[in-house]
């Protein structure tokens, strides 16, 4: 059985991987020169499963109307003429109301977990090295009512079995002293050791090295025009090659894992696109004096930004612009990210960043759609919003089981 797996990123490549040990002929469609080469390029860094809760919960509605006055807001929402746009916005709203918000809440942690596990044995099997630490993630807060609405968060988390405790301020600069600079902004946080801290770039390049070594084929520049159908089925991939000549591709089974450029394809198929694109930016600075990064990766709730030593550099990401799937970088966002680091982490050179955007498609509910459509034979691996590095790899072994017509072992709302 040939299955082609659109989209290069960590998600399509991961998913290429569990196919190929399922014993299926695999291809990867990829339209960069090199996978991983866009949102899985300068993600955020963190491996959280203490940070795998959905954005549609209480307080979000506001937050997104404070973003469409105020460029410097976290979330960032531009309205468009678009129905779409509306059609998602209105069903985050009814996903942010607390029972589903707390249903999408457990489906979220379960495959964040269940993900981390799989990465790290894919890590360990490979010796696939990734700048990766078992450092744990420290969460910061600002303002003490969030800090004691936490607390709720923090104890649904340990029904669970993720044990993230929480820390009073002095707790927060004792456990990462390159902190102290923020004294007297931070009211406490919370923490979870078991979360980690990798570049999801090299760990894809190097997974699409052992998975060609094991007979996956890579079609790198090489991109998807649209999906040809034949008695209910989708027969074949039109591409447009490196050489701009068009081209057939014919497989048995499709698995559409494009991130934002999912849903496009989804609508040109007839099947109901409930993605929608959000906009991330980061930026990595040279460390000046590396022993006074942070040896923790961190998470400023109220901020949206994380922070995550790599090497040594040091990288920032955050923010969410629910615009459109530009990566057009916007220099007041930039400007902006500077100005943060250089309070968070003042040892590092704001000289000459290197600034990113990427595009990640989020659900309604943020819980991503992973499972079969209504076309019998096309797959959907794709929303899973800026937690693609911690619930990726799980989310394609469990669809590569489903492929190969096995109940996947994870207990999730997949699609039938």
């Amino acid at each position: 059985m040939k299955v082609a797996v659109l989209g290069g990123g960590v998600v399509g490549v991961a998913t290429a991987w569990w196919l190929r040990q399922a014993g299926f002929d695999v291809s990867v469609i990829e339209r960069h020169p090199e996978v991983a080469a866009e949102t899985s390029r300068y993600g955020g860094g963190l491996i959280s499963v203490g940070h795998a809760r959905p954005w549609a919960r209480p307080g979000m509605p506001l937050e997104l109307l404070q973003g469409i006055f105020h460029e410097h807001a976290p979330l960032v929402f531009k309205p468009r003429l678009d129905p779409r746009q509306w059609r998602w916005l209105l069903a985050s709203i009814q996903q942010s109301m607390p029972a589903r918000a707390h249903d999408n809440f457990l489906h979220m942690v379960r495959l964040a977990e269940y993900s981390q596990q799989q990465l790290q044995r894919l890590a360990d099997e490979l010796d696939i090295s990734f700048e990766q630490r078992h450092c744990g993630v420290l969460t910061i807060y600002r303002r003490q009512k969030v800090l004691e609405h936490a607390e709720y968060t923090l104890d649904r988390l340990r029904d669970l079995g993720v044990d993230r405790r929480l820390l009073s301020a002095a707790e927060v600069l004792e456990l990462e002293p390159s902190l102290e600079q923020l004294q007297g902004t931070i009211v406490g946080g919370d923490y979870t050791g078991l979360d980690m801290v990798g570049d999801a770039h090299l760990f894809t390049q190097q997974l699409a090295q052992a998975a060609e070594k094991q007979g996956v084929q890579f079609f790198t520049q090489t991109e998807i025009s649209r999906l040809l159908c034949r008695e209910g089925k989708v027969c074949a991939a039109e591409v447009v090659l490196a050489d701009g000549r068009y081209a057939q591709l014919e497989f048995d089974h499709f698995i559409i894992a494009l991130g934002a450029h999912s849903g496009l394809l989804l609508e040109s198929l007839g099947l109901p696109n409930w993605l929608w694109p959000v906009k991330g930016y980061s930026a990595l600075f040279d460390l000046l004096e590396p022993q006074l990064a942070p040896s923790v990766g961190v998470y400023d709730l109220e901020q949206r930004l994380s922070y995550a030593r790599m090497g040594q550099s040091l990288r920032i990401s955050g923010f969410a612009d629910f615009s459109d799937r530009n990566r057009v970088l916007n220099d007041y966002r930039c400007r902006l990210l500077t100005r943060k680091a250089a309070i968070f982490a003042p040892a590092i050179d704001t000289g000459a960043p290197v600034f990113w955007a990427g595009v990640r498609s989020v659900t309604p509910s943020g819980v991503p759609l992973v499972g079969r459509t209504k076309i019998s034979n096309l797959y959907l691996n794709a929303g899973h919003g800026n937690l693609g590095w911690t619930m990726g790899v799980g989310a394609a072994k469990a669809l590569a089981e489903m492929v190969a017509g096995c109940r996947p072992e994870l207990d999730f709302p997949f699609l039938i």
